[in-house]
């Protein structure tokens, strides 16, 4: 059997967004959270035949856009990427915002204002336009918090670490400048997506998160290097580690959130104030925290990211049972 899913790709800060604009399975569930339980019970071949070869790649993500699941919002979004259906994307929202508005696809009730249903809760957009073109999209994101400390590992070939773990949408093992990581540029790449499976691996071993609110988004999902920033105009510079040998191209949306998170508990970072992050390829999301508040018994902030993409074209793909190939792989 074939299936057919046409599709508006681009890019949100120079990392792949796959806006998957027809062929989105019906799910059950009275809230994203529970379709996103859904996708992964029955369709999460649908997430590995776009997102891995021969279709995708390592870097690719996207998702769904579906009617809410409650009555003050304007549209819900499901996420796919090579490293799961997750509860939250930062880049992928700002893309597929910008794509479903500059094609219709979404109609907002409120022109240059937004509320989106995710599976991680309900995030409100403000976004700009030039005539049909998005130029800004701005995310107050679900609540932010650290989650855990001084996590010590040992890295074969890199030695010892302390890692915290903060949640933005998704859960951060955090690595800032210590012992033989002097910066991003002094490992690249391909050194950061070797060490970066290890520090995942070994902090799972030592610490499993569970949001206070929904149990079901729990574990390290992403490992996030904290630098420097190369600009003068900048705040911080940062690589995202996810999937399997995925670095970020943009400053992550939910990893620039928990970054903003991790900041703010350690007193580096206030209300109000802003932090311009830079991606290692030097693209630019701007982060703020905007108030403080608690998730459960944890304190958090309320974090926003801002940013823009662009459509690079359509794309019409089929996944068809008798291809060899037809649910995707990984060359590991």
């Amino acid at each position: 059997m074939r299936h057919t899913f046409f599709c508006i790709d681009g890019h949100t800060a120079g990392n792949p967004v796959r806006l998957v604009a027809g062929g989105a399975p019906l799910l059950k569930g009275a809230s994203m959270s529970e379709r996103r339980q859904d996708f992964l019970a029955r369709f999460d071949w649908i997430r590995t035949g776009l997102c891995f070869e021969p279709r995708g790649h390592d870097m690719m993500s996207g998702g769904f856009l579906y009617p809410p699941t409650t009555s003050d919002a304007d549209v819900g979004i499901l996420f796919i990427e090579t490293s799961g259906c997750l509860p939250m994307c930062g880049h992928g929202t700002i893309g597929m915002v910008t794509f479903g508005l500059e094609h219709g696809l979404i109609q907002p009730a409120t022109p240059g204002r937004l509320k989106v249903e995710v599976p991680a809760g309900t995030i409100d957009i403000a976004y700009e336009a030039e005539r049909d073109r998005v130029t800004a999209v701005k995310i107050t994101n679900v609540p932010a918090y650290v989650a855990a400390t001084g996590i010590a590992i040992e890295v074969p070939g890199f030695g010892p670490m302390t890692v915290d773990v903060a949640y933005g949408g998704n859960y951060y093992a955090i690595v800032e400048p210590q012992g033989a990581y002097a910066g991003l540029d002094d490992l690249g790449a391909a050194a950061l997506v070797g060490f970066s499976g290890i520090i995942r691996e070994k902090v799972r071993a030592a610490f499993e998160p569970v949001h206070p609110l929904d149990p079901t988004i729990r574990g390290v999902s992403h490992v996030l290097w904290a630098d420097r920033p190369r600009a003068d105009d900048a705040d911080g510079r940062n690589a995202v580690f996810y999937g399997d040998k995925a670095i970020d191209r943009s400053p992550c949306g939910t990893g620039t959130s928990a970054r903003l998170a991790h900041l703010a508990a350690q007193g580096k970072l206030n209300v109000g104030e802003r932090f311009v992050h830079e991606s290692y390829i030097g693209s630019r999301f701007t982060g703020r925290v905007e108030s403080a508040t608690r998730v459960g018994d944890k304190v958090g902030i309320v974090p926003s990211i801002e940013g823009s993409a662009v459509a690079t074209g359509f794309n019409t793909i089929w996944i068809d049972r008798s291809d060899r190939f037809w649910e995707g792989f990984q060359v590991k």
